[in-house]
């Protein structure tokens, strides 16, 4: 069964994203359990995890079904020990939330050498990241986000991410969440059937199936290998629709949370649905 949802809003407080979801016909979604663009939150009260867990319980949101996002000013790979540190204890913030509300992923971001050290020393000082804040916690599984190479950020290419999870100590509570407009962005080809054969091959080869624990469905303003991080709603990109359509006849992409991230908010509930209607064979 395939868990179609998009990142809505928490406006007002995390147990308003479960209602937020079920309004566009969503059974999955992404949030933010914290203002992402602020190093500090106000820690969660004993209420609103009781309404967050009461509400995804009544309208049928397991943990498996939902893939929060942490603060983007993170970067586990930072170069300097200072806010390196300030960066590890976002990010173990982030995982006790996720904690605190029963959830089961953190996706994020892995991290930038901001052009101070190299790539290799970079993906290690990740991996003793994830290592330092999952020895803090349990249960809840670190989801390393594919990006678009943009910039000095690393997690680009397959390889990035299998060596990152190498590297993590517990492989079990480590995995990634694939975007397709960044996968698109970092140069693999999802244009055609043929084309995501060959590219999710090489993601089966090179980091398994074992490990995807979550999806980003982006269409993309840029081309292939163009690097830029911008997104398209579903099919009005350079991707197009027939790379949507394979995915969600895909088994493999079963039972793990397919979030949009798409431009057009007031379309999601009609792309939600456009997808389901892939996964049942229909053309687009």
């Amino acid at each position: 069964m395939k868990y179609i949802g998009a990142h809505v809003s928490a406006s007002g407080g995390v147990f308003n994203a479960p209602i937020n979801a079920k309004e566009i016909g969503a059974n999955a979604f992404a949030l933010f359990t914290k203002n992402q663009r602020r190093w500090q939150a106000k820690p969660l009260d004993d209420l609103t995890v009781r309404k967050f867990k009461a509400n995804c319980e009544k309208l049928g949101y397991s943990a498996d079904q939902i893939l929060p996002h942490d603060s983007y000013l993170i970067n586990l790979g930072h170069p300097e020990t200072e806010n390196l540190q300030k960066s590890r204890d976002a990010f173990l913030d982030e995982m006790q939330r996720c904690e605190l509300l029963g959830l089961k992923y953190l996706n994020f971001h892995p991290g930038s050498h901001l052009k101070k050290i190299d790539e290799a020393a970079c993906l290690t000082r990740i991996a003793e990241s994830i290592d330092w804040a999952l020895g803090q916690t349990q249960d809840v599984i670190a989801v390393i986000e594919c990006t678009a190479g943009q910039g000095s950020n690393l997690g680009h290419s397959f390889e990035q991410l299998a060596a990152i999870i190498e590297q993590v100590e517990d492989k079990s509570r480590v995995g990634v969440c694939l975007d397709t407009c960044h996968m698109f962005a970092a140069g693999y080809d999802l244009r055609t059937a043929e084309a995501c054969d060959n590219t999710f091959g090489n993601f089966a080869s090179t980091v398994g199936f074992d490990h995807l624990f979550g999806m980003h469905l982006n269409d993309s303003k840029g081309g292939l290998n163009s690097r830029l991080d911008r997104h398209h709603s579903l099919g009005k990109g350079e991707i197009g629709l027939e790379c949507f359509q394979w995915l969600m006849q895909d088994e493999r992409f079963n039972g793990i949370p397919l979030v949009l991230e798409t431009i057009e908010p007031e379309i999601w509930a009609d792309e939600i649905q456009m997808l389901r209607r892939f996964e049942l064979g229909e053309a687009a």
